[in-house]
Parts: C-alpha cells; sequence; structure tokens
C-alpha cells in the first residue's frame, strides 16, 4: 500500500503502512480497514477515554461498530451477514484495539465467540436464524459466559451448572464468574453440564439465553484495566424451550473445538497483536516530539531508544505474522470461512487440528502485548503517568490478556505437555491418572495410612452402588 495512513485529517502519529502486513488482506478489507480507522478517531478512541475513567459500558462504539455491519459480519450471507472469513476478522479486531479501545475488543471478542457457537449449529434452528439476521440492524451485542468460579483459568470445566428436560424444554441453572458485557449483552451463550450427567466433564451442552432470563451483576466490576468490558458475575436459572440447546446435548465439548476456542484464540492474538501495535503509536508520537534541550535531541534519537523500540516492534511483528498466517491457514480450511459447512456434514471438524497452534497464538500475543506496553511506558519516563499521553491506559490494559482463560501459564502448559508427551497426556478433563505419581504418594504410607485409604475407596464404591 503506497498511500499514507491518516487519521482525521492529519497523518497519522503512529507506525505507516509499511509496517503492516497489509499482503494478507483483499481489496475489499483494505477499504473496510480504513474506514474502521475512521470510526475509531471519530468515536471508538473518544469514548475510551471517557469510558476509561467512568467505567461505563461503550454503548456509541458498539453501536458504530454494528453501523459498518461489523457485529454480524462473519455470518454468512444467506443468513443475513457479511461472510466475512478468518484474516478479515482478525484485522477487525486488530484495528479496533489498536486505534480505538482495548475493552470495546474485548466486548467484540466474546460477542464473536457466542457468535461462533451458534453458527456452528445454525442450521435449521429458526431461534438462531432469526438472531443472526438481527444482529447490526438491532446492535445485538452477546457474550459468552462459560467462566465457572471454581475452575479459573479452565474455563471449559463448568461445574457449578446443571440442565434438567422438562414438559416445556430445558431448565437450565449457571453461576458464572466473569461475564464480559455483564448487564448490558442482549444475548449470551451458556455452557452447562448436559442431561444425565455421570461427572463427564467432555459431556456439556450450550444455550443460547436472552438477557431477560439473567441475573447479572455489573455493579462488581471495579478493575486496574479494561474498565469498560464490565465483565461481572452473571446467574441463570430459567426454563427454556427445546430451539434454546444448541446442538444435541453433549455437543459442548465439539462446539469448543471446533467454534468457540477457534474464534477466540484467533482473536486473542488480534486484540493484543492490536494493544502491542498500539503502544508503538504512541510512544513514536510521543518519543519523536520529546526533546531534551540540554542534549539537542528528541527521545527518538537516543540509540537506547533504537534498541529497545526495535526489539518490541520486531516480536510484536512476529506475533501478527503469526496471527495472519494462522487466519490464512483456516481461511483455506473452511472454504474462506464458510460457516454453512456444518449444513451438509454437521461432523465436520476443520477448525479443530488447529487447536495448539491458536493456543500458541494466545499466550505469545498476550505475553507480547504485556511486555512490549512495559517498555513503551519506560520510554516515556515520568510523562508516562500522564493520562493525556494514553500509554498509562494502554499499560493497564495489556494487562488482562495474561490472565484471561486459558492463563498464560496454563496455556504454556498445555503446549509443553502435548509437544513432549503427546496430544493425550494434555488429559482436558481430567480423566487420566498420572499412575507413577499415585504409587509414589501412596509409598509414603504406612500400612494404617493404606487401610484408611482402603476404607474410603470401599466407601465411595458402595456409595456408588
Amino acid at each position: 500500500m503506497n498511500h499514507q495512513k491518516m487519521w482525521g485529517k492529519e497523518p497519522y502519529f503512529g507506525l505507516g503502512y509499511e509496517f503492516d502486513p497489509q499482503w494478507y488482506l483483499s481489496d475489499r478489507q483494505k477499504d473496510l480497514q480504513e474506514r474502521l480507522v475512521g470510526v475509531c478517531h471519530d468515536v471508538i478512541r473518544p469514548e475510551a477515554i471517557r469510558c476509561d475513567e467512568t467505567g461505563e459500558y461503550p454503548w456509541k462504539s458498539i453501536e458504530a461498530l454494528a453501523e459498518l455491519g461489523l457485529l454480524g459480519c462473519i455470518v454468512p450471507e444467506k443468513w443475513g451477514g457479511k461472510g466475512e472469513n478468518h484474516v478479515g476478522l482478525a484485522m477487525i479486531a486488530e484495528t479496533i484495539t489498536r486505534y480505538g479501545c482495548a475493552s470495546t475488543g474485548v466486548i467484540y471478542m466474546m460477542h464473536m465467540a457466542g457468535l461462533a457457537a451458534l453458527l456452528f449449529r445454525a442450521s435449521g434452528n429458526a431461534e438462531i436464524l432469526d438472531l443472526l439476521g438481527r444482529l447490526d440492524s438491532d446492535v445485538m451485542i452477546g457474550s459468552a459466559s462459560f467462566t465457572d468460579p471454581e475452575t479459573g483459568g479452565h474455563f471449559w470445566y463448568p461445574k457449578i451448572s446443571s440442565v434438567r428436560k422438562t414438559d416445556k424444554g430445558w431448565h437450565v441453572k449457571k453461576n458464572a464468574s466473569f461475564t464480559t458485557s455483564c448487564g448490558h449483552a442482549k444475548w449470551v451463550v451458556a455452557q452447562t453440564t448436559s442431561p444425565n450427567f455421570e461427572w463427564d466433564y467432555s459431556d456439556i451442552s450450550d444455550f443460547l439465553i436472552y438477557a431477560d432470563e439473567i441475573t447479572a451483576h455489573p455493579g462488581q466490576w471495579d478493575v486496574m484495566g479494561m474498565r469498560a468490558t464490565v465483565s461481572g458475575p452473571v446467574e441463570i436459572d430459567t426454563e427454556l424451550p427445546d430451539e434454546r440447546m444448541i446442538g444435541g446435548p453433549g455437543d459442548g465439548a465439539a462446539s469448543n473445538d471446533e467454534a468457540v476456542n477457534a474464534v477466540a484464540m484467533i482473536l486473542y492474538g488480534a486484540l493484543y497483536s492490536g494493544i502491542a501495535m498500539g503502544a508503538l503509536d504512541v510512544t513514536r508520537r510521543f518519543t519523536t516530539r520529546r526533546r531534551h534541550a540540554q542534549y539537542g535531541q528528541s527521545v527518538a534519537d537516543y540509540t537506547t531508544t533504537h534498541d529497545v523500540y526495535g526489539r518490541c516492534l520486531t516480536d510484536t511483528q512476529a506475533s501478527r505474522l503469526m496471527l495472519y498466517a494462522l487466519c490464512q491457514e483456516l481461511d483455506r480450511a473452511t472454504n474462506d470461512g464458510d460457516w454453512t459447512i456444518y449444513e451438509t456434514d454437521p461432523d465436520a471438524r476443520v477448525r479443530t487440528p488447529f487447536i495448539c497452534w491458536g493456543i500458541e497464538l494466545k499466550e505469545k500475543s498476550c505475553r507480547v502485548a504485556s511486555e512490549v506496553a512495559d517498555s513503551m511506558f519506560h520510554l516515556f519516563g515520568g510523562a508516562a503517568y500522564s493520562r493525556r499521553n494514553e500509554i498509562e491506559r494502554i499499560l493497564r490494559d495489556s494487562k488482562a490478556g495474561w490472565i484471561m482463560g486459558p492463563t498464560n501459564e496454563i496455556a504454556r502448559g498445555i503446549v509443553g505437555r502435548w509437544g513432549l508427551l503427546g496430544y493425550e497426556a494434555v488429559d482436558w478433563w481430567n480423566q487420566r491418572v498420572n499412575e507413577g505419581q499415585l504409587n509414589a504418594e501412596l509409598g509414603k504410607l504406612d500400612a494404617e495410612g493404606k487401610r484408611a485409604i482402603i476404607d474410603r475407596l470401599e466407601q465411595e464404591l458402595a456409595d456408588e452402588a
């Protein structure tokens, strides 16, 4: 791209297009990118500053995204959307956080995660298809409510949940600890254990639930960063008609692998690459303008600045290339991001083989964003503490990704076990017994201790019988 990047009527203060991997984008996507940058300048970035101060939900920003048709952008055209592919979705999310608002980016990510679950099983479900057609026209912002207070970063264990069959449909009960857009989302996809659950946590089910069926507690969200996401606890105790189950009983694990995780992990990559680039942008603006009279140089003239900035830019670009390369391969595997493939083949698993790549991307992008924002903060010196320079807000927002599920520690553990010991060693549902460790622990017991274990196990067997 040989034309200049603009910020309103002025040249953009940050890094230009020569530092963006534009070769991944179609001409249509480049045009959308420019229009979205314009919306960020006019609406979303001013709202980011205001909502960070007040903690308000960024409704004006969400409405601006809906006006561009971005709430339903990945919905197939036959179902009322734009049919955007994975590369385009990554570009949209990265643009929102880089030029606009990190909180709005997370809201968008959780909306898209819930939307992925709907798209996976939309075929033949009139309730879902009706919602898909109204996402932008009615500003139907949604969310995914998976997190459990008892399982932390292992969000795929819905321990505090249940569902039972009734004459009218399903009685769903669930508590979730951090649901983005708490009290503001017009719908959520919630995950529970399945009917007739027998302690196998791979047996989980998904439900479409509307705002009036949820008890939300948005007032509990008072945090360091990502303040406008309003990610609070929710309680669900409601009876739903049959068509509100997304897919059949027990379909939740497949939905996670093939839809929700695939979209969420690339959006982690996009959001936090955008945050890192945003930190680099505002640092470029500051360091090129800030001059030290005693040396006759700007902060950007120092070789130490070059070293720090160059390292951070290189790390961020590596994260971005990983993001777009993965998205490109997902597009190849899905006929350019086509969600209608499950109409003819409900058992298709075309995104699932890329799970490990998505988890690696999540860890890398969130770690890089945190490290880059921290390094850029130091290049500002004392001026970093000033809100008007924006780097302190970017720094606070950059820390959230690391601890969002799966946390970076959990993500690295999964990748490490998978790489060293194979896929089965990951043990997603905590079902494999580590016999070596078990025998080692039993070897520490004397006869009395072993007898106590035997008595307890015999009682458990009797109770189960």
